[in-house]
């Protein structure tokens, strides 16, 4: 009997593990990303330049910038990490380049703007990287009837660490001298150091528990790399075979640039209408808060709606928020939508990726993460660069929030075209083949 029992625990703890790293990457999500880099950048880095909403665009095109990249290098690396049983190495790899430019935000000051955009967009592509792979492992971590409450623990694990994180730097900017610093912004250039510590060390637990998973049957001593590009283009010529998985992803690639916009360029365009960096971090603290226990939420969710109503409720509040934004004049306005942002986004995060994972063959997840990914990323290539482009000729981004409704109504009408239960029975078909 203690066999079954020791697996058992290993199985929990891989889990926990996994669930670790949104802990530990959070934090980039939310004290870089969203709540003291933008503001900053604005305020301080890019202060020389003519006007704040030049600050907004040039801030897209470097976030369209680190998408482009991670979109056309995903699908390539996971085929061949699928290939050579090697997903946790290079998610190690891009994890390493995403730590060190992180911690490297500590040396921005005025005028420093360049200098901003390229290790932003550098550790943004080390994240996303490595985002290909730590998303690849959910199949291999989680069991098929376990997935979606697993994928959703991981989110929710991720909105607690990464709002704690954002509480403690929020302190720091707040009451500098308390803690040593001259001013608030020596405490935000120090926030952006301890979020490349928080990120190693809490990723620990991921690469000492979760087991790698073995790499996919071929031919013997054949390059890697080699075998990486011709899986790539075996996909290619099969992907009519998983056309639900081809219509999930059209649906994916719309509402995600949505929601990606929001979360990248939410907390810049505050800074533009005149709202105070306190209010703008304090809010996005707040959708941490309610992001985790809503993310538990959704995760069961789908037991009484359904995995795809789940999402359609989430995409229906994005639209209620994208059309509020527009009318947004004052800090509550941006605390009310904060909140309105955690109900909904670890959720329809969660759901898409457990979503993707079970219809995706296991023997190809990394490969098949790869493009559920690069849809992603071109999301978040479009997204982003038509906010950056509508605000400079605008020269306000109000426009630009408005536009987002158009990318959750049709990615919803996408994603009513999806038969998921035909999708996951192809995906169980071709791994018991491969078996």
């Amino acid at each position: 009997m203690s066999a079954p029992i020791n697996a058992e625990k290993l199985h929990h703890k891989a889990i926990n593990a996994w669930c670790m790293y949104d802990w530990a990457n959070s934090a980039f999500a939310t004290t870089i990303v969203a709540a003291m880099l933008p503001p900053y950048f604005s305020k301080v880095v890019a202060a020389d330049l003519p006007n704040r909403a030049q600050a907004s665009s040039i801030w897209g095109y470097a976030t369209s910038l680190s998408m482009l990249a991670t979109a056309l290098l995903g699908p390539i690396l996971g085929a061949i990490a699928d290939y050579s049983g090697s997903k946790k190495r290079f998610m190690g790899g891009f994890l390493t380049i995403a730590i060190l430019f992180t911690g490297l935000l500590f040396f921005i000051g005025q005028g420093d703007w360049i200098s901003a955009v390229v290790f932003y967009v550098l550790a943004s592509i080390g994240n996303a990287g490595a985002n290909i792979f730590y998303d690849s492992l959910l199949p291999h971590v989680a069991r098929p009837e376990e997935i979606n409450q697993v994928s959703a623990r991981g989110f929710a694990y991720g909105y607690v660490g990464g709002g704690l994180l954002l509480l403690i730097n929020l302190i720091w900017y707040m009451k500098p001298q308390w803690f040593g610093f001259p001013d608030a912004n020596t405490a935000v250039r120090a926030a952006f150091l301890s979020v490349a510590v928080w990120w190693a060390i809490f990723s620990i637990p991921l690469f000492r528990w979760v087991p790698e998973p073995p790499a996919t049957a071929g031919p013997e001593r054949i390059n890697p790399v080699r075998a990486g590009f011709q899986r790539l283009a075996e996909t290619f010529r099969e992907l009519r075979r998983y056309r639900e998985l081809f219509k999930f992803l059209l649906a994916f690639w719309l509402y995600a640039d949505g929601i990606g916009t929001i979360i990248h360029m939410a907390s810049i365009y505050g800074a533009e209408i005149g709202i105070g960096s306190a209010d703008l971090a304090g809010a996005l603290l707040l959708t941490q808060i309610i992001a985790a226990p809503f993310s538990i939420l959704f995760g069961v969710l789908p037991k009484r709606l359904g995995t795809k109503r789940s999402i359609y409720l989430a995409l229906g509040v994005y639209t209620l928020i994208s059309i509020a934004g527009y009318f947004m004049t004052r800090a509550w306005h941006f605390w009310v939508l904060a909140g309105l942002v955690g109900t909904v986004q670890g959720g329809s995060q969660a759901l898409s990726r457990s979503l993707f994972g079970s219809m995706t063959p296991k023997t190809r997840s990394a490969e098949f993460f790869g493009f559920y990914d690069i849809s992603s990323k071109f999301a978040g290539i479009l997204g982003p660069f038509i906010f950056g482009l509508v605000g400079a000729l605008a020269g306000s981004s109000r426009l630009s929030i408005i536009s987002l409704v158009l990318f959750f109504v049709l990615g919803a009408f996408f994603l009513s075209k999806v038969n998921e239960k035909e999708g996951i029975a192809l995906a169980q078909a071709e791994d018991a083949g491969r078996s």
